[in-house]
């Protein structure tokens, strides 16, 4: 088993309990550089399914994390990101195909098997019981405009779904690699129904490997989104990387751009300067002659 590589101020809330999904599931609190001196600092909040992957090889699928700590230290240190916090939400094991599913879709086509479509659920998990925690345990700016929503996969459809229906909560989205596969490419369909009146105020890194299968479907939902009136390299970066795989390693490598996309440095401080003093008068004397 790898050893734990947990970089940086991190919290840890085991067994964190839903009333709603009727389950428990640990949750890790990433602080950014500063939290604990600048004491009336409110910071920005990420949220990112599959919380094994995030910060520590030792529970990561297949022992490889998304750095996700190192690389919001590193980025937050060299100011090419607004310092932000990193909730890393755990999976559930056997109930994630139903937590980030939006639909009863079938887990797999050759089988009968469906997920329970608990999505909606499960945001409701976040909306009205974890991020009320963290907003209370933590200086959080708790707008719609400064909380985010990550992950990969499943994780990135299930991101993207809930930023749909939930736009007063999360605004800022890193949709990685999503299973556009799932249910005929039903997120197509969610995207499709968006009021032209009424798009949502979502900032979307949306990105893909092109090793993986089927990854031209991202360039599908890139141009629904373009449609919709999303625009491209202001509310909307898309990245095709060229040879990534559907692997945690692929997604460490690609959350850097993520963030200083959907969390870019704040613009400087403007100081107010006084006014210039007035230039005293030039004053010709005439010589006097006797």
């Amino acid at each position: 088993m790898p050893e734990h590589t947990l970089t940086g101020n991190i919290q840890s809330h085991p067994d964190f309990e839903s009333k709603i999904l009727r389950n428990r599931r640990d949750a890790l609190v990433y602080l950014p550089p500063g939290y604990r001196r600048a004491r009336t600092r409110r910071f920005p909040v990420l949220y990112l399914h599959d919380g094994q992957n995030v910060f520590d090889a030792a529970t990561s699928f297949g022992g490889v994390e998304w750095n996700a700590d190192e690389t919001a230290q590193r980025l937050s240190r060299e100011k090419l990101i607004e310092p932000v916090i990193i909730v890393a939400v755990a999976n559930t094991g056997e109930n994630r195909i139903h937590e980030y599913a939006p639909t009863r879709g079938r887990v797999d086509p050759q089988k009968r098997m469906r997920s329970k479509g608990l999505l909606r659920k499960y945001g409701c998990f976040l909306i009205e019981e974890l991020k009320p925690f963290i907003d209370a345990t933590y200086r959080t700016l708790p707008g719609a405009e400064f909380t985010g929503l990550g992950g990969s996969s499943l994780g990135g459809l299930a991101t993207l779904g809930l930023g749909l229906w939930f736009p007063h909560v999360f605004t800022r989205l890193a949709v990685m690699s999503p299973s556009i596969w799932w249910d005929d490419r039903v997120l197509y369909e969610m995207v499709r129904a968006i009021p032209e009146e009424a798009r949502p105020p979502l900032k979307i890194w949306l990105d893909t490997g092109t090793s993986e299968e089927g990854w031209e479907h991202a360039r599908g939902l890139r141009d629904l989104l373009v449609e919709k009136g999303w625009r491209l390299f202001d509310d909307l970066q898309y990245v095709e990387d060229e040879g990534g795989a559907h692997t945690e390693a692929a997604w460490a490598h690609r959350l850097d751009a993520a963030l200083r996309f959907l969390y870019p440095p704040p613009p400087p401080a403007i100081t107010a300067t006084p006014p210039p003093r007035p230039a005293k008068p030039i004053i010709l004397r005439r010589p006097t002659f006797v």
